[in-house]
């Protein structure tokens, strides 16, 4: 038994936000049925790196699902992505500007008519609402108007584009199975689906609490690498080591502070732990980046990480996925497609004792399961061969 076994999820998502949140839903035991147009589905399949010919971020992202190509401009793609609602599916998840499904004919009050159990999740940038509503953007510029990149970057240096997609993955993908698993849950209380408004400028808005507990409270507004955790303290730096790799500290609270100073050869730092707006710490900063210096960043984790100092390594992604410790958790596997052959893939991020989620299929052909859903629905051959031939299916 899987956590989501017998939710069935219908995916007109493409490229990374959607996609990464319906895989989430897909290891947790969701049927995942990913609807793409035929010409070319989602771009992610085409888009470079490839292994094998086939796009290595569509490898990662659409493991666990099942691929029907519709035409939804025409009127039997309309008709045959209803039914599916009808015939029972959970949720629906899409990813259009707000306006489109509802041009379609497609929109949740559409959907909700056919199947009022139905939970329908839009995805978007901006939201269903307000003056952005319409705007194209990407992940930077969610987190440049939400916050975050203006606080990100080097004290009187330029900023820095996180190194991750956080408006896409986080704000986006993560949020929308938050808001989807909810409305799942309400819906066993009062029988009813719901529409779920997902937008990423309100998911990176809400990443911010520690700068607008600030902005609330003084009136402030934080720039890079000045406050508590972006650089401004001594004891949560970034530091480099060496041989030109770096160590993160993050020794916050006084008794790791403590630690982390007798390591260091400081311990006469110990006895009053740095703070905010304290003038010792850019005293202090260039004293720890020399003395970080000394040594080697393997050096450093060996004496240090296990003397509870919250010291550890920065690592490459190769280093990453060849840590033992990511290595243990099973955040590293292997698994094998059709034509990719062997590939690894990011293991399952949610443990449970009872129901674990798991990798059971891999991404899937374009279209591959085209004809195995609409026999399903009742289509016969000649019907699907003339769909086929029509455009309304690849």
């Amino acid at each position: 038994m899987r956590p989501l076994e017998g939710i069935k999820i219908l995916d007109l998502t493409r490229l990374l936000p959607g996609p990464y949140g319906t895989m989430l839903l897909g290891d947790l035991g969701g049927e995942v049925i990913k609807v793409e147009e035929p010409e070319q589905g989602d771009y992610a399949r085409w888009n470079p790196p490839h292994i094998n010919g086939i796009g290595s971020r569509h490898l990662l992202l659409n493991r666990n699902k099942k691929s029907i190509t519709l035409n939804l401009k025409m009127a039997e793609g309309k008709a045959i992505l209803s039914q599916m609602v009808k015939d029972g599916a959970d949720v629906l998840i899409e990813q259009f500007r707000p306006g489109v499904m509802e041009r379609l004919g497609l929109g949740y009050k559409d959907m909700a008519k056919v199947n009022p159990r139905l939970i329908y999740c839009s995805l978007t940038g901006f939201g269903q609402d307000g003056p952005y509503k319409n705007v194209a953007g990407h992940d930077i510029n969610y987190i440049g108007i939400g916050g975050i990149l203006g606080t990100t970057g080097l004290k009187d240096g330029p900023l820095a584009i996180p190194g991750i997609q956080i408006a896409d993955l986080v704000a986006g993908g993560i949020y929308a199975v938050i808001g989807i698993l909810t409305a799942l849950v309400a819906r066993q209380k009062t029988g009813r689906g719901q529409f779920v408004d997902t937008s990423m400028l309100d998911g990176v808005v809400s990443l911010i609490p520690d700068q607008a507990a600030l902005f609330f409270a003084e009136g402030i507004s934080p720039r890079p690498g000045e406050r508590r955790l972006t650089g401004g303290l001594p004891q949560y730096n970034v530091y480099r080591t060496s041989d030109g790799k770096y160590l993160a500290v993050g020794a916050l609270e006084e008794k790791f502070w403590a630690n982390l100073c007798r390591g260091i050869g400081k311990p006469e730092w110990a006895e009053k732990i740095p703070r905010e707006k304290d003038g010792r710490c850019e005293v202090i900063k260039e004293e720890m980046a020399k003395i970080f210096l000394t040594k080697t960043q393997r050096e450093w984790v060996d004496l240090l990480m296990e003397k509870d100092t919250c010291v550890t390594a920065v690592q490459s992604i190769a280093e990453t996925f060849d840590d033992p410790h990511v290595l243990h958790r099973k955040m590293l596997v292997e698994t094998v497609h059709p034509r990719a052959g062997r590939v690894r893939q990011i293991g399952v991020p949610i443990n449970f004792s009872e129901t674990p989620g798991e990798i059971r299929t891999p991404a899937p052909e374009i279209g591959e399961h085209t004809e195995e859903i609409l026999k399903g629905m009742g289509y016969k051959e000649e019907e699907i061969m003339r769909l086929r031939n029509e455009g309304v299916i690849r």
